[in-house]
């Protein structure tokens, strides 16, 4: 039997003006190279981890169809996060009101072996824990901390990645940490 065919976009180059001269990546570059800053991105977007696998393949059908149409005026992962950012509103539409932080944490995937049951659940619940933390920050400011904190992006990168003032960056990325802190401490002394 023949394997299954791929397709294959090849790279190709792409004339700005006189000067400038933008090779556009293959599908399969931009694939491998960001499939995961896409994945986190989303996640940072507040996509519900079971739509994660279908949100991220969603946002590679319109990276896939609109790769030809990439100018090269800002970075490809200022463009990925701008698809990412629209697929992840589509999908919170779709879930409407219903919030993923009401759900128990106890109610967590079935781990395969009882040695790992301690490590793997206790890995769940934070996780957990942080999601619903972040989902309590305002949007603009939970996207700042995400690309900072979680993606480990300098302060200036991510504020040309948001076209955003780099005080204003600064602003909301101050304000996310000092929510994020209030929500943890708030999370211990539930807990105690």
């Amino acid at each position: 039997m023949l394997p299954a065919p791929t397709v294959q976009m090849p790279a190709v180059a792409l004339v700005l003006d006189d000067q400038d001269v933008v090779e556009i990546p293959s599908f399969d570059e931009v694939y491998v190279e960001h499939v995961a800053f896409v994945w986190r991105t989303l996640r940072a977007f507040g996509v519900a981890e079971p739509q994660l696998e279908d949100a991220t393949q969603d946002a590679f059908v319109v990276v896939h169809r609109r790769l030809p149409e990439w100018e090269g005026r800002a970075a490809i992962t200022t463009w990925l996060f701008a698809i990412a950012r629209r697929v992840a509103c589509s999908y919170r539409r779709k879930r409407g009101t219903e919030r993923e932080r009401n759900q128990p944490l106890d109610e967590q995937p079935e781990v395969a072996g009882p040695a790992d049951t301690f490590v793997a659940l206790s890995r769940a619940q934070a996780a957990a824990t942080v999601m619903q933390v972040l989902d309590g920050i305002d949007e603009d400011k939970r996207v700042v901390f995400a690309l900072v904190e979680l993606e480990q992006m300098s302060v200036p990168d991510v504020a040309r990645m948001l076209e955003l003032n780099l005080n204003t960056a600064y602003s909301r990325l101050r304000l996310a940490r000092q929510a994020f802190e209030l929500a943890v401490r708030a999370l211990a002394k539930g807990a105690q």
